[in-house]
């Protein structure tokens, strides 16, 4: 297999070659906490080696759930938010044909989403979705209770029992939770459904190669042992202390050099749109990695060439705390030639007969200069095709680099304190029980 390929050089503006190889010690102290489990957070390192832990046997049992959804189902449904939700979303996504949801084909299962938001015409209009459709449920949460996917399970549960009575709707649903407590493990003990577990030592946003991504994937119908052999040789390829063996290692170094001189946002800029939702997990990703102690590089994505006609003035002309993070996939799956127009008053002849994707890699290229000429540093990674062994190495090349590079900025990257502020304010507002006092503060600043 190819793999991943990472150029710097157009960093080396702002920042310089001296400079990175500066924090080649920091970053290789940082690697070895990772590594070792000797920082902040080492409780919940268990991804590190996911990839080549996961047994054989655990990924023909999540293929054999899959296979078993996909002969009673034409749609399933993934309950789940943040990292329950966007690393699946991600790579469905990516391999995924554009126009699928719009396709009739009886064989096919389709996987959508739930309990990622609380939007009421959201839930409505999926429910009415499926009031004709055979369904399923794979339902994702530790405890059961995270508001947002607790709301969704309970009315698609109601709504499946409804339907195809209790036996038949609990075969139809699968969970994965904690392997010992919560509501949603008493829950599945008692109706008798299938089960996997989130393991305690692996965060959500970390959590895309566990059972948490991979059955949702697999229920799409994508090779979730390439997608994890992807990941494995990147795994044995971001242990060694070299820049020159291990790009999560020289990654985490440039952007935390580039951090240092200023540049407080990074842009993860794609050039294929059917890599929007993974931008979408890489933004959780380092958002709730590093953003913390009043720290870390705000994590912000694009879509090109899309959005540089929405985008592109700030980012060619705005303020000069950015950089970004070119990913671009090598290969497209299709080709499609421009044809010849013999009026050509659209002025494309001059391009006719070369491909699309030559276009857009012109379109890539020519930004990437306008942009490192406007002092924006760019650093990009090559992907040679958007498929599941590539997309492997890409999740866990960003996990890794993650870590090395929340130590570097001297955080905590596993733990996520500043996301239960709103909850409990929603639970005051909401007048829940148990939260008599700050339903009383809460209601005293209003």
């Amino acid at each position: 297999m190819e793999k991943l390929k990472i150029d710097i050089k157009n960093a080396l503006g702002t920042v310089t070659a001296g400079d990175v190889d500066a924090l080649l010690p920091e970053a290789g102290e940082a690697l070895a906490k990772v590594d070792n489990g000797t920082g902040a957070g080492n409780d919940f390192l268990g991804w590190t080696d996911l990839p080549t832990r996961l047994s054989e046997s655990l990924l023909d049992d999540i293929n054999a759930t899959a296979n078993s959804l996909q002969d009673e189902c034409e749609v399933v449904v993934a309950i789940g938010i943040g990292g329950s939700y966007l690393g699946a979303k991600a790579v469905i996504e990516a391999l995924s044909d554009s126009f699928a949801a719009y396709r009739h084909e009886p064989k096919s299962t389709k996987v959508v989403f739930a309990g990622q938001n609380i939007g009421e015409d959201y839930l409505f209009e999926l429910m009415d979705y499926l009031s004709d459709k055979k369904f399923g449920i794979i339902v994702i949460s530790k405890s059961g209770t995270t508001t947002e996917p607790a709301i969704a399970f309970r009315l698609l549960k109601e709504m499946l029992e409804r339907k195809e009575g209790k036996a038949k709707a609990a075969k139809r649903i699968v969970a994965i939770t904690d392997a010992h407590r919560g509501a949603l493990r008493q829950l599945a003990t008692e109706e008798g459904y299938k089960t996997y577990v989130i393991d305690d030592n692996v965060g959500g946003r970390f959590s895309v190669l566990t059972p948490v991504g991979l059955l949702p994937i697999a229920v799409a119908g994508y090779d979730i042992k390439a997608l994890v052999g992807g990941a494995a040789a990147m795994e044995a390829d971001t242990k060694s202390a070299s820049y020159d063996s291990n790009m999560a290692l020289l990654y985490a170094a440039v952007r935390n050099a580039l951090y240092r001189s200023g540049k407080k946002i990074e842009i993860l800029v794609n050039y294929n749109p059917k890599l929007h939702y993974f931008g979408e997990w890489w933004k959780q990703l380092y958002g709730e990695s590093e953003g913390k102690d009043h720290k870390g590089i705000f994590p912000a994505a694009v879509d090109n060439s899309t959005d540089l006609h929405s985008m592109g003035q700030w980012i060619q002309d705005g303020e000069r705390t950015i950089f970004e993070t070119v990913l671009s996939v090598e290969a497209p799956e299709h080709e499609t030639l421009i044809p010849t127009d013999n009026d050509n008053l659209d002025g494309l002849n001059y391009i006719a007969g070369k491909r699309v994707d030559q276009v857009n890699k012109m379109a890539e290229l020519g930004t990437r200069i306008a942009h490192v000429d406007g002092g924006v540093p760019n650093l990009r990674i090559t992907i040679p095709a958007l498929r599941e062994g590539y997309l492997g190495q890409l999740i866990y090349f960003f996990e890794k680099a993650c870590g090395i590079s929340g130590y570097m900025l001297g955080v905590n990257p596993f733990n996520q304190p500043g996301v239960e502020d709103y909850k409990r304010n929603m639970f005051a507002l909401l007048e829940k029980p148990g939260y008599e006092a700050e339903t009383a503060a809460i209601k005293a600043k209003l």
